[in-house]
């Protein structure tokens, strides 16, 4: 394509669904490969009839080629870049010569995009007179604060977040504005303000912690207190007996590796707060917003779209003690991996590869992916948006996706040129867009549990009980593995498997130590409209 600035916004993008049947069809045979060999390669030019169909043949393909934005899947003119229909012209050829099976009919697919009720559930924070009272004294508090440094990649520094806030409303501190430890995976060195809108957050949390950007002078020269070493799962109790009488006294505290350190059973009012932070307070910054909706609104314009987080990166297969089953050379890889640094393992060393996939323990490839996408309604058409890395084994690795659902996409798919430099090589703004396109979505499924995967979980139930598929692993590979059930008997099994995630919103207190920001009901969500009306800020 020409980088000239008089074709610099023009984009053209012909689906290769319509390409590649013409370019294999009996029509150019008859045109392009005649019988027999001539001398002469204008022969065909020879015959009025031969002369008559190449032309309708050229009106018509120059006709399509003219309106290939309408025919695009997805994205008008205006807004198709040319890298879309290079990038996924390989998957688009694999994908037109495999014939459509298992069509999927008008009522699966209704069903397929229909939205779960909610049992009426609406956020609701009525935090207690008790906690209101409170809150005066802790808005003004000015001798107590807290200063935390926060790792990991983007879910984990919003978690860390989330728990900063209610240690620092336990302690009745101010809390400076947390710090985001440089990612030594991906060299990341963005700032609180750079992810997240920071002067909303500090409005948004006004009435529950004073939040500053810097420490006041007057503590400027004071010892901190540091904790590198906080327990799991600490209980406020807990947090005062360690903290209160040192913090008093030196006046700062600061506290390092938040993750899973606060307990996920709380208080009332506090889990209430942990809800406000995690989904009205932690808004993206402008920058990310503006281009995650507009990647949202992209996916939109052709209907309904599902998005994927799928977790098939080199480092998740390695620590996961799974196999990508892409083949033996890509199995000995990850393997090799593993033995060479047995440390990434997290947990349960002595289960076999096989043992772990039967128990639910890895990710699902893009086969399973596939084979459960179909069984539960999704229509061939369906428009996808993959979240997460780049996969092991590189784009063949999708295959198996994009040869059933070819409208797949991610953030590169659908950006124009030059749209996603300013977030280049920064891994948590990334991710952010992933975060914002997929909370958006109609349909939400992750291949394997993570921080993202039950952070968007809670977020979709918030805003109004979004779809959200949580695939049952442990229950449905055994199916996956039986070669004797019919298409249709399977896809029975798998819709009754998965008839809870698909129905009622999972209520929390039904399972002791469940993370509120995961499963808001009931806590954080009441039938009580008058009540969400008041006090959801």
């Amino acid at each position: 394509m020409s980088k000239s600035k008089k074709n610099r916004h023009s984009y053209i993008s012909v689906p290769s669904q319509i390409i590649t049947p013409l370019s294999s069809s009996s029509l150019q045979n008859l045109l392009l490969s005649p019988k027999k060999p001539s001398k002469n390669p204008n022969r065909i030019f020879r015959n009025p009839n031969s002369l008559f169909i190449f032309l309708l043949f050229l009106f018509a393909f120059v006709g399509m080629a003219g309106l290939g934005f309408r025919l695009h899947p997805l994205l008008p003119f205006s807004a198709i870049p040319c890298e879309i229909s290079e990038q996924h012209s390989s998957f688009s050829a694999a994908v037109s010569a495999v014939p459509v099976a298992g069509s999927v009919g008008e009522e699966e697919m209704e069903e397929f995009w229909k939205q779960p009720d909610g049992l009426g559930f609406r956020p609701c924070l009525d935090f207690s007179q008790e906690y209101r009272r409170w809150s005066e004294a802790v808005s003004r508090e000015k001798t107590r604060y807290l200063m935390v440094v926060v790792s990991g990649g983007l879910n984990q520094q919003r978690n860390q977040i989330v728990d900063a806030v209610v240690i620092a409303r336990i302690l009745g501190a101010s809390l400076v504005v947390p710090i985001l430890q440089v990612n030594v995976i991906w060299g990341d060195e963005s700032e609180f303000s750079d992810i997240f809108d920071l002067e909303h957050f500090k409005r948004t949390l006004a009435n529950d912690v004073r939040i500053v950007s810097s420490l006041p002078s007057t503590h400027l020269r004071s010892r901190p207190v540091e904790e590198k070493r906080t327990p799991l799962h600490v209980s406020p109790e807990w947090i005062r007996s360690r903290y209160l009488k040192r913090l008093n006294k030196e006046g700062v505290l600061l506290l390092r590796g938040l993750d899973s350190r606060l307990s996920k059973d709380l208080p009332s009012d506090l889990q209430k707060l942990r809800c406000k932070v995690a989904f009205n307070a932690l808004r993206f910054s402008a920058p990310i917003m503006e281009i995650g909706n507009k990647f949202a609104e992209r996916m939109r314009r052709k209907g309904p779209f599902i998005a994927l987080h799928l977790r098939l990166e080199k480092d998740v297969w390695v620590r996961t003690g799974c196999l990508p089953g892409l083949s033996h050379k890509y199995d000995e890889i990850i393997s090799n991996e593993r033995k060479l640094r047995p440390e990434l393992l997290t947990g349960r060393s002595n289960m076999s590869f096989h043992d772990r996939k039967l128990a639910g323990l890895c990710p699902l490839n893009a086969v399973e992916i596939t084979r459960l996408l179909k069984a539960l309604g999704a229509p061939r058409n369906a428009r996808i948006y993959w979240a997460g890395g780049r996969p092991f084994g590189g784009l063949e690795a999708l295959l198996p996706l994009t040869r059933e659902f070819p409208y797949f996409y991610n953030k590169e798919d659908l950006s124009l040129p030059g749209e996603l430099e300013p977030f280049a090589k920064k891994a948590s703004l990334l991710a952010a867009i992933d975060y914002i396109v997929s909370e958006n979505s109609d349909v939400f499924m992750p291949s394997h549990g993570g921080n993202m995967g039950r952070a968007i979980k809670g977020h979709r139930a918030y805003a109004g009980h979004k779809k959200y598929i949580t695939p049952n692993k442990r229950q449905m590979l055994h199916y996956f593995l039986n070669s004797t059930l019919s298409e249709r008997e399977f896809k029975r099994i798998v819709k009754e498997l998965h008839q809870d995630s698909l129905g009622q919103p999972d209520i929390r207190t039904s399972k002791a130590g469940r993370d509120v920001i995961a499963y808001p009901v009931p806590e954080c969500m009441c039938k009580n409209v008058k009540k969400e009306m008041r006090h959801v800020l």
